[in-house]
């Protein structure tokens, strides 16, 4: 194996009760106290390397390590002197930005616990019910909007009526610009003493995609563990400081904490993508990347579907895009044979090799990376195995289908004041339940690593008694249809067939043979294909697609249908769409799409 890579190296054992326990042999690097050593470090040893950048005119505004130490410490002292510190969170309304970064910092500094909360909370003000729920659990003492002028409604909600309220810039009387914070030359020596491995670093909301949304203490333990686990999985991290150019989420564990912090603990450069993989924000994305490009490239199996169609229509791009880059990593879902194949194929191209290509597995409880493919593989879809310090407990089913349970100082010990919640979250031996299910790639090889196998909560019953494991079955029925559906909703529990609820694309919106029957859309020029891909889905009533409804009523982010994190919250949205879930197993109504098996 090439030597830049970790060979998969695991310990199973195989229990009395039927469990099966995982363990790396790996043993990590020191590990650092707080996330503010790893800037303390880098300022000290590169200081004029960039660490964080973003768009400014036709080029990037950038801040190297030096300037990040400086005017984060600077920062720390104003937030210090408005009373600031341990137990006063303060809620972050805006999306990435330098601004975001630095008050990240300056809040680690004197261990004030940041709460970034999704863009599209303060955007749409049909959503804006969401920060009250936050604000109503957290109980911040401060509230963080870069744009004090455009989000000057939210800044003004009941909720932040005795709250601090930080900006960027406008907002007018009564706030507090980040730039006058940093005037104040506050001494930090002492806060910053008192923040340790177990000081709260960030409060991260889960997904709320099969619950409401829960928060999570995040420690600086948590992230710097993490952190000295991802690196021992990939060594080249340590041999030239990385790059990305990316657009993940920080209110998300994977941009926010995986990434972020990537980059800071690694003396690494985080160039923040204003773009998106939607269809009029992915244009923002290939500017950036003709722009600059990196040593590594992080990414949705959708993103990367875009990326794929720009990188074979520009050669120019195809070549800077692969030339440095040591690995391309996809998250939230499996990414499609066809995609993966011919991103390697142009890597070969380019460069006559191919970097790691590769994903892992983690949650919000595990800060978040347990798992990780550390070694290459030819296949989609595998999600590797546990990182040192961590152990992994499958439970099995009859078909060696395995729920997955874990332990280690990087998972996190119980929810925000929810005392109920964090009891049931943990089984007798401290182990975190994930609801999660993982298949073995090889159960004679457990180096070979797992492969996710989707999420058992989502599961459900017909009404014969058969299990429809629908987290899988939706992303067979993704990559049937294609750009023909943006998502889809499997129904069916206690029913005699599985039906759909699929939210059509753009394409299919705008046709014009579309025909809106009281909300489910009917299309003639493109259901003949729909209907013979679903028809081609599944030989028995496990998996087969027997009707379908195309939804004209966008999903409602205020009302909970779908996620900051763009993750469905498939109970809600049934629950508000009963009267269309019946009309669903309905022959006879206009909306209902009856779609005829294949003959075998």
């Amino acid at each position: 194996m090439d030597s830049k890579y970790r060979a998969h190296d695991v310990t199973r054992t195989d229990r009395a009760d039927g469990s099966i326990l995982l363990r790396s042999n790996g043993t990590l690097e020191p590990v650092a106290n707080r996330t503010t050593d790893w800037l303390e470090h880098w300022a000290d040893e590169t200081p004029d390397a960039v660490f964080l950048a973003e768009r400014s005119g036709d080029g990037w505004r950038e801040l190297t390590f030096a300037m990040a130490h400086e005017q984060a410490r600077a920062l720390a002292g104003g937030l210090l002197d408005l009373g600031l510190g341990p137990q006063a969170a303060i809620l972050i309304v805006s999306g990435n930005s330098v601004n975001h970064g630095l008050l990240s910092l300056a809040a680690q500094y004197i261990g004030a616990p940041i709460v970034p909360l999704a863009e599209q909370y303060a955007l749409i003000p049909q959503a804006r019910v969401q920060i009250d729920f936050v604000a109503g659990l957290v109980k911040p003492a401060a509230v963080f909007a870069d744009d004090g002028d455009a989000l000057a409604e939210v800044l003004s909600r009941d909720v932040f009526q005795n709250v601090h309220k930080l900006v960027g810039h406008g907002g007018g009387s009564g706030v507090h610009t980040l730039d006058a914070l940093s005037k104040i030359a506050g001494d930090i020596t002492d806060a910053h003493a008192q923040v340790g491995p177990n000081t709260i670093a960030k409060i991260l909301m889960t997904s709320g995609s099969t619950s409401s949304p829960k928060g999570v203490p995040t420690t600086h333990k948590m992230m710097c563990v993490n952190q000295a686990q991802i690196a021992y999985g990939l060594p080249f991290l340590k041999t030239r400081p990385p790059v990305i150019v990316d657009w993940l989420p920080w209110n998300h564990v994977f941009g926010g904490s995986h990434n972020f912090n990537m980059m800071l603990a690694n003396g690494g450069a985080l160039y923040i993508d204003g773009g998106k993989p939607a269809p009029h924000l992915v244009g923002k994305t290939l500017e950036n990347l003709k722009l600059k490009t990196g040593t590594m490239a992080f990414n949705v199996p959708l993103g990367f579907a875009m990326v794929r169609d720009a990188l074979k229509a520009d050669a120019g791009l195809r070549h800077s895009f692969f030339a440095e880059l040591d690995m391309l990593f996809y998250a939230g879902a499996s990414l499609a044979q066809d995609v993966w194949s011919d991103l390697e194929d142009m890597a070969q191209e380019v460069r006559g090799d191919i970097p790691l290509f590769t994903s892992s597995w983690g949650l919000t409880e595990t800060a978040p990376a347990a798992l990780l493919q550390h070694q290459p593989t030819d296949r989609s879809g595998v999600v590797g195995v546990p990182l040192p310090d961590i152990d992994i407990k499958l439970i099995p089913d009859e078909d060696m289908r395995c729920e997955v349970r874990i332990k280690g100082p990087s998972v996190f010990t119980g929810y925000l004041n929810a005392p109920e919640q964090t009891a049931d979250a943990f089984d007798e031996e401290g182990f975190y339940k994930t609801g999660d299910a993982m298949v073995f790639v090889d159960p004679s090889d457990s180096n070979l690593g797992l492969r996710f196998d989707g999420r058992i909560s989502e599961e459900f019953k017909l009404a014969s008694g058969t299990w429809v494991r629908a987290a899988n079955l939706r992303l067979d029925i993704l990559s049937e249809l294609g750009a023909s559906v943006s998502d889809v909703i499997i129904t069916g529990a206690d029913r005699d067939e599985i039906g759909l609820f699929i939210i059509p694309s753009v394409t299919m919106r705008e046709a014009s043979d579309s025909v809106d029957h009281d909300g489910g859309l009917r299309c003639a020029s493109l259901e003949r294909d729909v209907c013979e891909k679903l028809s081609a889905i599944g030989g028995s009533s496990s998996t087969r697609i027997a009707r379908a409804i195309f939804l004209t009523e966008p999903l409602s982010i205020s009302d909970g249908e779908i996620t900051a994190k763009g993750s469905i919250n498939f109970k809600k949205l049934l629950v508000r769409r009963a009267t269309l879930l019946e009309r669903l197993y309905d022959d006879a109504d206009p909306a209902t799409l009856v779609i005829k098996a294949t003959a075998s």
